[in-house]
């Protein structure tokens, strides 16, 4: 996804809210070499932080969404928590790959069943681009003023090898002892009809996280920023409200 896909959600916070929605790299903007920054998690974390250098210290609120939650995950592991007065991340797990340990991963997958999706991707990602966008929703419709075939383009307009970089560094990812050194203000948001994780996996950072709570969607999926996106953003001016208090 690009950035734009946040349009919305900044929309409805309103002026009061000073909203970036950027391009991470490998997206839009930030794809190919031309853009400065190759397709990694690391490359995101950093872009981050140069943008949340202009901001003095316990001032930003940062949201992350799927990849997004991981980038600020990395964000947080290398950088540290001074710059942010809240976190929200929305419908990921800090490590996706399922093992003896960890049954917090991608929903009703194995290691082998990952391995097939990523020799997928490798061999034929236009091919394997409907079955992301899917899944990204809690009905084949989609979510209101962004459906399937909307996520279908943006997943198709991006660039294939950055897509397939960035999907081997998300496997590769373990930030699970990341998630108990986040000590600011955290919501931990997902959708009861995710098709990508299980809520197992949100309840467990909640847990985890020392000033973290459970915030669940119940009519949607994996997106519940577009998918019910006039509570989603209530949610959110509400979080950051009482930040302030």
């Amino acid at each position: 996804m690009r950035g734009a896909v946040f349009d919305d959600l900044a929309a409805r916070m309103g002026p009061d809210f000073d909203c970036l929605a950027p391009d991470l790299p490998g997206h839009g903007a930030a794809a190919g070499a031309a853009a400065g920054r190759p397709a990694t998690i690391e490359a995101c974390a950093e872009m981050v932080a140069a943008m949340l250098d202009g901001y003095p210290e316990n001032a930003v609120t940062v949201v992350g969404w799927s990849m997004g939650a991981a980038v600020a995950w990395r964000y947080v592991a290398g950088f540290g928590t001074a710059r942010l007065r809240g976190l929200v991340t929305v419908d990921m797990s800090p490590k996706l790959m399922p093992s003896r340990d960890w049954q917090h991963g991608l929903k009703c997958q194995t290691a082998e069943t990952v391995a097939a999706s990523t020799r997928r991707f490798a061999e034929d990602w236009t091919g394997a681009a409907p079955g992301i966008a899917r899944t990204m929703f809690a009905t084949p419709a989609g979510a209101p003023g962004f459906s399937c075939i909307d996520a279908l383009r943006v997943i198709l307009a991006q660039d294939a090898d950055d897509m397939r970089a960035l999907w081997g560094d998300l496997v590769a990812l373990d930030q699970r002892d990341v998630i108990a050194e986040i000590d600011v203000p955290y919501l931990v948001c997902s959708g009861a009809q995710s098709r990508v994780y299980p809520a197992a996996v949100s309840d467990w950072i909640a847990a985890t996280a020392p000033q973290a709570r459970r915030r669940v969607f119940r009519r949607s999926g994996h997106s519940p920023h577009l998918e019910e996106a006039g509570a989603f953003a209530g949610m959110l001016s509400r979080f950051v409200a009482s930040l302030d208090g």
